[in-house]
């Protein structure tokens, strides 16, 4: 018996979220749709622009794990917050989800992290992302034990912006395959693929990532092609198992020559996109770790997806297990 189904590792980040235009965007230099990395001044600064604001635990591995306890999974988490009322924020939420997080606060200059997100009225997100104490994550706040007992690690492609983290996310992966466990990533988004390409590449060749998460703009990226069906190809050629999400189109999942396509959930309003693509791997994790086939894990993961996109704030606000019963997944 494992003690946890999924370990994630990811950037510890408190989310502030307001309404914008377009023209907000523009005005401000703000890249729509992708993540930018912000200093201090920059944080200060968009902060005082920002409207009427809703702050919600975030971070992409963290919200992986939410959606994993949301579904009844047993899941943990490692990232490193501040001793401070961000921090405080952070610990809590993410304890309230029933997830194992035991990574130790220290002081509270670099501040938690925070990122503001403006949400435009076509549902997208652009993130303002000051990463602040995520930095500051490095092999010695790993908990060799919980890896060993977790049946999957998961860690999220925007760790490899702080450098120490790459260390530790490298010493989880080796500790997870010499336990006879597996190790996911998520590419996050097309810019952090665009900046770590032939890192992530090798991640996946080497065999020291198992299973990949992606949407379509990330795969083309990631194989420098216009071409989806080719970097389909690519893909699966390159990893043990992929899970492909295309928005409205649903997600195309890959192992060898096996490919499933899954329908997209159909849904009343879509609200915001944040974590769209992070609950849609809760989901699948969730799944993949109770032994279910691919097309059920990928129906899992569209219906937790589904659900994110009709709220603001990533993590869902209903239980995604009482959905699962309802929709007749488990």
């Amino acid at each position: 018996m494992s003690r946890f189904d999924v370990l994630t590792v990811g950037n510890a980040i408190v989310d502030i979220i307001s309404r914008c235009e377009d023209r907000f965007l523009i005005d401000n230099e703000i890249t729509k749709g992708a993540m930018n990395l912000i200093d201090a001044e920059r944080a200060e600064k968009l902060y005082s622009l920002m409207g009427p604001a809703v702050e919600a635990s975030g971070g992409s591995a963290g919200n992986t794990a939410a959606g994993i306890a949301s579904f009844g999974g047993k899941a943990a988490y490692f990232g490193k917050v501040a001793e401070d009322q961000l921090g405080q924020i952070f610990k809590h939420d993410i304890r309230a989800q029933g997830v194992h997080f035991e990574t130790v606060p220290e002081g509270t200059n670099p501040p938690t992290a925070r990122s503001m997100i403006f949400v435009t009225p076509d549902g997208e997100r652009s993130m303002n992302t000051y990463l602040g104490a995520c930095v500051e994550l490095g092999p010695e706040h790993i908990e060799p034990e919980v890896v060993a007992d977790a049946k999957v690690t998961y860690f999220e492609g925007y760790l490899w912006d702080p450098p120490r983290a790459k260390q530790a996310i490298l010493d989880c992966a080796r500790i997870a395959h010499e336990n006879g466990r597996e190790v996911s990533m998520t590419l996050s988004d097309s810019f952090c693929v665009g900046r770590y390409r032939d890192e992530f590449l090798d991640l996946m060749r080497s065999g020291t990532v198992d299973i990949v998460f992606s949407n379509q703009q990330e795969a083309l990226s990631l194989y420098e092609t216009d071409d989806f069906e080719l970097a389909l190809e690519k893909i699966a050629a390159d990893c043990k198992l992929a899970a492909v999400t295309m928005s409205e189109e649903g997600a195309v999942i890959l192992r060898g020559k096996e490919r499933v396509k899954v329908d997209a959930s159909t849904i009343g309003e879509l609200v915001d996109t944040t974590g769209a693509g992070d609950l849609f791997a809760a989901g699948f994790l969730f799944g993949y770790t109770q032994g279910r086939s691919l097309e059920d894990c990928g129906k899992l993961g569209c219906l937790a997806a589904g659900i994110v996109i009709q709220q603001i704030g990533p993590r869902p606000l209903v239980s995604l297990e009482k959905a699962a019963l309802e929709a007749g997944l488990i």
